[in-house]
């Protein structure tokens, strides 16, 4: 048996992970708190942290979890940015994550941000429900015939490609691993700097590393076409943000549909609408009527869920019986 302490928990979750770790034997307790080197401490006897992707796992933070016996760093994630990789296997522990759950839920998501953005929708709603029927400022357009790039095509970034597809866009595809299913089914492989010059939609569906972070900087704004819509479901960090919002002040860019923020951690999954906003930049980002913003919700979702804590489940089972190497390590 394994004490395991799930970090950062939200009731959202709560029973998916219950139900999935039912029956396994191990000890499970759930925690509302961030999991930094301040929190830490809560985890010393366990052998095993859960960590979500707001959490802090730093260097320091890793050296007071190894210290309280932790062995294992089990995230319910597929990307592990937050994570001090070399710190943990310096430090003994071992990291493993969820790699994929719902490639669906996110790609779905990042339509449904794409669609409500250029139809008006938050708008068109509060204005029906204020009793205000006319259509003056809704015009939207068609995404039947627009030109789509798609950057990054794992599993995620193609499902998005497919879903483009389907409502007949053309679709440019961008990643340095070529993806030949993709092609066979329409989409055509670009160089980026072409996505950058055609498309009417960019959407992002790469990991956040050293190389990706910023991608997206004011210099790749000014080389995208005149009045394209940008969505990122990935994460904050492939965007400059104040480059973004210059780029949205000057026209520039069209609009922006996103599920991330760069400076999210703190703020995102927690209701802080009592309290005033210190972040002046998402102040300023919030501003734009032309800006949908949603708070890292593309894996909400019934079966992504059920993935996430099935796979984790599943994780901390092979460590637990000693496999090895680990499946799904880092």
């Amino acid at each position: 048996m394994m004490r395991v302490l799930v970090f950062d928990t939200h009731r959202f979750e709560r029973d998916t992970f219950e139900r999935a770790f039912a029956g396994r034997g191990h000890d499970l307790r759930l925690l509302e708190p961030r999991l930094t080197v301040e929190t830490a401490p809560l985890a010393d006897g366990a052998e095993v942290v859960c960590s979500f992707v707001n959490d802090r796992l730093d260097a320091p933070a890793i050296a007071r979890l190894a210290a309280g016996g932790v062995r294992l760093i089990a995230l319910r994630s597929a990307g592990f940015n937050h994570v001090d990789v070399d710190a943990a296997h310096a430090a003994g522990l071992a990291v493993v994550r969820v790699p994929e759950y719902s490639p669906y839920a996110v790609a779905e998501h990042a339509m449904a941000l794409l669609l409500a953005l250029v139809r008006h929708l938050p708008r068109a709603a509060f204005r029906v429900r204020e009793m205000n029927f006319a259509l003056d400022g809704l015009v939207g357009f068609d995404l039947h015939g627009k030109t789509v790039g798609v950057v990054g095509t794992g599993r995620i970034g193609a499902a998005f490609a497919r879903i483009c597809l389907g409502f007949g866009c053309r679709v440019l595809v961008f990643d340095h691993a070529p993806n030949p299913a993709l092609v066979a089914a329409g989409a055509i492989a670009a160089p980026i700097e072409q996505l950058y010059a055609e498309a009417d939609v960019l959407s992002l569906h790469v990991p956040l590393t050293p190389a990706t972070h910023h991608l997206l900087d004011a210099a790749a704004f000014a080389r995208m076409k005149r009045g394209a819509i940008l969505v990122n479901t990935s994460r904050g960090g492939l965007l400059d943000t104040p480059a973004l919002i210059e780029a949205l002040k000057s026209g520039h860019l069209g609009g922006a549909a996103l599920d991330v923020y760069e400076e999210e951690e703190g703020l995102f999954f927690r209701d802080l609408s009592d309290r005033v906003l210190t972040d002046d930049v998402l102040a300023r980002l919030m501003t734009f009527p032309n800006v949908l913003l949603t708070a890292h919700q593309g894996f909400l979702t019934r079966e992504a869920l059920e993935a996430i804590a099935r796979t984790t489940a599943d994780n901390i089972d092979a460590f637990a019986r000693g496999d090895r190497p680990l499946p799904n390590s880092v």
